[in-house]
């Protein structure tokens, strides 16, 4: 076994990869067997027409980085409520040859011009309504995806770069049938102004203003012809005329916002090592901040290492220790975490195991926290934070027959993104994302607030997990707002402390915890288990259904591969 490279710091390993045996090397799991042999490749995402398109591209002997790129346009047209070409994007590559997972970065920049009172009221000084902030001009930052992508195929791609944009060009020019999620939101949407755009309206609205039903063929003819100026210029969307568009678009009312042509030619795609912690005999590797979905989940995961979860099981008490280990970490993360370019993220000391030692014996086996507060791992003055949320956004995961691994999180942030339309393709409301204020009542500043070219803080948290020996085990992660990172690291106990199958775990029912109410599905969790959590002083919330998009890829002893993909969406896993 080769060693692990990097820096371990406590619980945090923030390094250039976690080297393991080449793919063809037999390995043991420990408790479950031995590995002897490579599996074809698999995909699993939110839509069957982009889990079929990275598999073509798979077949024809693209990377998994050359199917990541399909697939994203693929969903850009089939799954344009959750996200795009004009979005951003994080994604974490498990280079299995050299051993080095890489966080690649390509969330939305603010622009220049913005002001931190850009999303309040000039009369009241209070913050706008939040829908309010996400249909106008200045919800739109810098479109970052196409740039990240086109970063990892440098590394990675195999196939030509305009390769893999030839399913997408395909399937716009033919059509696809809308499906009934897709229908859904477009009708639910319109009772939000949804269509007022003009060519939001012409495209997802019949003659009538009415909405388009589910088997409608829905054709885009500009998507493609943006797929192609993206063939020939992967800055295609960053340069005029395209990006001349995009300008115009976010500065009309209401609220104009204030993208130049200066800040879309400024704009670069990031790449570092990612961001990596153990957790029982596992390491779990996921996104750097601006992301706090992947730390997150890590400190919950730390947090629960302090606990029998195995023996607690999918009980009440289970579910009450996962409960409070969320509540601690959210607090954690929304008072320190925003874009590292600006403010000093703690994340050694967020993750440091006696840290969150600590963070556990506030957790009571027989009573709900009644007054959850963010710990000190740090003498840092933070605000109490004012980000808004929304459960947009779409997670995929792919591993090719060698083995290369990607799980990639992409979002325009809220259904439909700012629900402005441009050659085809929706525009982000990512500035949405930051604080809409900048200190909190107490004058303190908030570390997320929004300043000239930063990046908004996320809550997306793709992950990516390996074994005892440093094999590749499994990748997880979802779409759903600041919800992602219940539902990641619920995924996560299931699988690692359950011992639940990938589809299993995925099943098992969301619980989120923050800000000291609980929200559940009710329809998914026994009825003696919410009320025992009721019984220990949870204030509960029961939901009908937590929109989750988790999907996963894990690797079975003989080296074959299971996927698991969430019902709540539309989402399958396929092998080639």
């Amino acid at each position: 076994m080769k060693a692990l490279s990097g820096l371990l710091i406590s619980a945090v390993l923030v390094v250039a990869g976690c080297k393991g045996k080449q793919a063809e090397e037999t390995q043991i799991i420990p408790g479950v067997g031995i590995t002897v042999a490579t599996a074809p490749g698999m995909v699993a995402a939110a839509n069957r027409h982009a889990v079929e398109t990275g598999l073509e591209i798979l077949r024809e002997g693209g990377s998994a980085v050359d199917a990541a790129i399909a697939v994203q346009t693929v969903l850009g047209l089939v799954e344009p409520q959750s996200s795009g070409i004009a979005g951003g994007a994080f994604m974490i590559v498990y280079d299995n040859k050299t051993g080095d997972v890489w966080f690649y970065n390509g969330r939305e920049k603010a622009p220049a011009g913005v002001s931190s009172d850009m999303f309040l009221d000039p009369e009241t000084g209070e913050p706008i309504r939040y829908f309010s902030g996400i249909t106008s001009g200045r919800s739109t930052g810098v479109p970052g995806v196409m740039s990240m992508l086109e970063k990892a195929h440098g590394d990675y791609g195999k196939l030509a770069w305009e390769k893999n944009f030839e399913p997408g060009i395909a399937l716009a020019e033919h059509g696809f049938e809308i499906s009934p999620r897709l229908a859904g939101l477009i009708k639910r949407a319109a009772g939000y102004g949804f269509g007022s755009d003009i060519n939001a309206g012409a495209y997802f609205f019949d003659d009538n203003g009415e909405p388009h039903q589910v088997g409608f063929l829905r054709d885009n003819q500009p998507y493609a012809e943006t797929l192609r100026a993206l063939q020939d210029n992967p800055r295609a969307l960053l340069e005029p005329p395209i990006a001349n568009d995009i300008i115009a678009a976010t500065q009309e009312e209401p609220l104009p916002g204030y993208l130049t042509l200066d800040d879309m030619a400024a704009y670069e795609a990031q790449k570092e090592p990612a961001l990596c912690g153990d957790y029982r005999e596992l390491t779990l590797c996921g996104a750097m901040p601006p992301a706090s979905g992947s730390l997150a989940v890590l400190s919950i995961l730390g947090t629960l290492e302090n606990f029998d979860m195995a023996g607690l099981g999918n009980s009440a008490e289970g579910w009450h220790t996962f409960i409070e280990a969320s509540f601690l970490s959210y607090a954690d993360r929304d008072k320190y975490v925003a874009d590292d370019d600006f403010v000093t993220v703690p994340i050694k000391e967020m993750l440091d195991k006696d840290y969150l030692k600590s963070r556990a014996t506030l957790i009571s086996m027989d009573s709900a926290m009644q007054d959850v507060r963010a710990g000190n791992p740090v003498d840092f003055v933070r605000g109490k934070d004012a980000t808004p949320d929304s459960p947009g956004t779409s997670h995929f995961t792919i591993v090719d027959k060698d083995g290369l691994t990607v799980a990639m999180t992409t979002t325009v942030e809220s259904v439909f993104g700012s629900q402005r339309m441009v050659r085809g393709f929706m525009l982000n409301n990512q500035l949405t994302d930051f604080s809409f204020r900048s200190h909190d009542d107490n004058g303190e500043p908030i570390a997320n607030a929004v300043a000239p070219h930063k990046r908004p803080r996320s809550s997306m948290a793709p992950m990516i997990a390996f074994d005892a020996d440093g094999e590749f085990l499994f990748t997880s992660g979802s779409p759903g707002g600041n919800s992602i990172i219940a539902y990641t690291a619920k995924s996560i106990v299931g699988i690692v402390d359950w011992g639940l199958t990938p589809q299993e775990a995925i099943v098992l029912p969301n619980v989120i915890a923050r800000n000291g109410s609980v929200r559940l599905e009710e329809n998914r969790l026994d009825a003696a288990i919410i009320e025992a959590l009721e019984a220990k002083g949870h204030k509960v919330v029961r939901s009908q259904g937590e929109i989750s998009g988790l999907h996963i890829i894990y690797r079975n002893p003989d080296g074959s591969y299971t996927g698991g993909a969430d019902p709540r969406r539309e989402g399958v896993a396929l092998s080639e």
